[in-house]
């Protein structure tokens, strides 16, 4: 990207983040409002992000704030899963402050989970927790609650995860304890999801997949909350496991030259899906991919012709979707019910 091209985008970002920034809550509480107002709301972002004429988008951000305001709440919502207890939170980063809109969430922030569950005559095969990536924020519209139905109509229990998103501004040890939480959450209400303990599986995106690789590498085998907080007061939930039992890692391997102890790490079979216009992107895969192969993890790999980074579940803005990249959600289902089968 040129000089004038960022500086354009960086103008474009200032302007519209106080509005987006009141747009977040409803983004991710995406299963209390109606999904096509929400939808409309995104493409208005993308074309407000994409308007170079300064008059025509002060006249998009005026249709934005008017949306978004105008979208109400369903009666009855689905209810937030938050996943700590007041006062026991996990923390490291000392964040105070937000009044610039750097980040999408403020430092009050509580990290919770959504639920997108099958009918009650549905027998599931096991859970996905979804987790978006960069900020979350509307990628959640695509990442999150698209992919969930398509998991729910292969069979599986559905979750979207608003977690506390890696370097945004929290770290690694932060962002993968949101994600250890959340299954162990899951795993507790097992009955209640009509789900087997051990049939937690995670699918991340770009950031989201980093958060994924932070829960494994710090929460998988016989490592505990305590280790890294030691602050941190244990209840209940910490005598499940907080690692998945299958990792779907989605344009999201971590990046190559990061630093990774396997020593108390157990990593489980692991899926990862990439298109080869993400040039970046295959590279960490790649890297990963082999690093884990050395290690005997059970692993499979998709690099998808003509596809970039991003745009998993993009069939519910434009009714097309990528009919070649969409095809990781079958293979993953595949790899999910070999991995279980290869675990009984």
């Amino acid at each position: 990207m040129d000089s004038a091209k960022r500086a354009h985008m960086e103008k474009v970002q200032k302007e519209l983040a106080p509005e987006r920034h009141k747009a977040i809550p409803k983004y991710e509480y995406i299963t209390a409002y109606p999904i096509d107002k929400l939808v409309e709301l995104s493409k208005l972002e993308f074309a407000i992000m994409e308007c170079e004429d300064d008059s025509a988008r002060r006249d998009l951000l005026s249709q934005y704030a008017e949306l978004r305001d105008s979208i109400k709440m369903i009666e009855n919502p689905p209810e937030k899963v938050f996943l700590w207890r007041e006062g026991n939170m996990p923390v490291m980063t000392e964040y105070t402050d937000n009044s610039e809109y750097r980040y999408y969430h403020d430092p009050d922030f509580m990290p919770y989970f959504l639920e997108i569950l099958l009918p009650d005559d549905v027998t599931p095969i096991g859970a996905v927790i979804t987790i978006a990536g960069g900020q979350q924020g509307m990628n959640s519209i695509n990442e999150c609650y698209e992919i969930c139905r398509n998991f729910n109509d292969l069979g599986y229990q559905a979750f979207i995860l608003h977690s506390r998103p890696n370097a945004c501004p929290w770290n690694a040890f932060e962002c993968g304890v949101d994600v250890a939480r959340a299954i162990r959450i899951i795993r507790r209400d097992s009955e209640k999801y009509r789900i087997p303990k051990d049939r937690v599986a995670v699918a991340g995106f770009s950031n989201g997949g980093i958060a994924g690789d932070n829960c494994i590498r710090y929460f998988s085998g016989d490592q505990a909350v305590k280790d890294h907080f030691p602050d941190y007061v244990p209840d209940d939930l910490d005598a499940y496991y907080g690692s998945p039992d299958v990792f779907l890692c989605v344009y999201g391997s971590r990046h190559i030259g990061t630093d990774f102890d396997y020593t108390r790490v157990v990593y489980p079979p692991s899926f990862f899906a990439t298109g080869l216009k993400d040039e970046r992107g295959c590279e960490n895969m790649y890297d990963v991919v082999f690093d884990l192969v050395k290690r005997g993890v059970m692993v499979e790999v998709h690099s998808f012709a003509g596809h970039p980074h991003g745009y998993a579940g993009w069939k519910i803005y434009d009714g097309i979707g990528n009919p070649n990249f969409d095809l990781w959600v079958n293979l993953a289902d595949n790899f999910m019910r070999n991995a279980y089968n290869h675990l009984i």
